[in-house]
């Protein structure tokens, strides 16, 4: 087959499953346990902002989810994000939480206006919104009330201060395949991204990774985001890989796109296999068919822990007659954590949402950082024979803290 054959039909295949992929895009976050953790001992890093507002009776909570949003699919996500905040709210028991629904229309000045709007009703936390420039907004509306905002985004550049990301990071994926990877003896990586933003923040998120795992990184090389730029680009990758005594292949593009072409287009130039382990960011096993690629054989991607998702989407199907968007998993998540620490008694604040010890969702366990991103514990798996097998579990607990 041609390389220009190669490319139509792997692309041809990755648009097939685009529109299953792509509703989970980069925040989707999976797993699932359904209690939230002991929120017991001192709070993780620094910074300032979203100490919180003491109250009596149940924590007033604001959900600012994207009602009246001009996107077509935004009414869907709301309805489910309100429904997973719901059924965690149930299942903390009366008096704990109370819950208000702010629309946000899924813009930045509809989240401004919500969060100020909540801010004045006497809410004590802000869930939601879903977007990070609307979160960004929110936060900003609700800066001085020491009100925090736990968002639905992953995008880590509007983290901080009063504002937390709930959705899986970049650099959160990037830690725990790094650390896995070179606890195989895979600790020299070379990293392949597009040139274009999403490209370049992955990118600067996989370096930063790096730093707190034992993996060195060799170099990065960029492609451009088409047939051309990624044929263009394997030959220059090919020779970094050798040169830089490469052992890993770090590709951080995803199924519904770039990735089922550049992993094929390698592994036909010698670069993947035994010699040069491919790790994935984003997720490799949605859609299904991904892991029948012939290229990603043998990498190592993460995951939430695989089995205990079942649970969420069973309950909340038992209780709305549906599934879940992929999202909704956040704002159950979110509400858990605030329950988690009203059941203590304890003010929802800063202190108390970055405890050590952190929270169980959906899932598995999950702590916020005082940066405003947050840890979540993931699996490594490996594709093996075109069939996904666990080769490190994810962890029960967080073995030391985070910053």
């Amino acid at each position: 087959m041609s390389k220009h054959s190669l490319f139509v039909s792997l692309a041809a295949r990755a648009r097939k499953v685009a529109h299953r992929a792509r509703t989970a895009a980069l925040l989707l976050v999976t797993g699932a346990a359904l209690a939230a953790c002991n929120v017991a001992g001192p709070g993780l890093g620094g910074g300032g902002g979203g100490g919180g507002t003491a109250g009596s009776g149940p924590t007033s909570v604001a959900l600012l989810v994207p009602y009246g949003s001009s996107r077509g699919t935004d009414a869907t996500v709301a309805r489910s994000l309100e429904n997973a905040a719901r059924l965690a709210a149930a299942d903390l028991g009366d008096g704990v939480v109370s819950i208000t629904v702010y629309p946000t229309q899924g813009t930045p000045g509809g989240a401004s206006a919500a969060a100020t709007q909540a801010v004045a009703a006497g809410a004590q936390v802000i869930l939601g919104p879903l977007y990070g420039d609307n979160a960004a907004a929110a936060g900003v509306a609700a800066a001085g009330s020491g009100i925090p905002v736990l968002s639905f985004s992953n995008n880590t550049a509007i983290s901080g201060g009063n504002v937390w990301v709930l959705g899986n990071t970049f650099e959160n994926t990037a830690r725990r395949v790094l650390g896995y990877a070179a606890t195989q003896g895979r600790n020299r990586v070379l990293v392949t991204h597009a040139n274009n933003q999403s490209g370049q923040i992955a990118n600067a998120a996989v370096a930063r990774a790096a730093g707190e795992t034992q993996a060195q990184i060799t170099g990065s090389v960029p492609y451009e985001l088409s047939q051309a730029g990624i044929q263009a680009a394997v030959p220059g990758i090919v020779a970094q890989a050798r040169s830089t005594n490469s052992n890993a292949i770090f590709l951080t593009g995803n199924t519904s796109g770039d990735l089922p072409v550049i992993s094929q287009l390698l592994s036909e130039a010698g670069i993947g296999g035994e010699d040069f382990r491919f790790l994935g960011l984003t997720r490799w096993d949605i859609p299904a068919e991904a892991l029948q690629l012939p290229g990603l054989q043998g990498g190592y991607f993460a995951l939430p822990a695989p089995g205990p998702l079942s649970q969420f989407r069973s309950r909340y199907s038992a209780a709305y007659g549906g599934a879940p968007h992929p999202l909704a998993n956040l704002a159950y998540d979110g509400m858990a954590a605030i329950g988690a620490i009203s059941r203590q008694g304890q003010t929802v604040g800063r202190r108390s949402l970055t405890t050590n010890a952190g929270f169980a969702g959906t899932g598995g366990i999950f702590r916020l950082r005082g940066d405003g991103t947050n840890d979540r514990a993931l699996a490594v798996a490996q594709i093996v024979n075109r069939q996904l097998q666990v080769v490190s579990p994810a962890p029960n607990s967080f073995g030391g803290a985070g910053s």
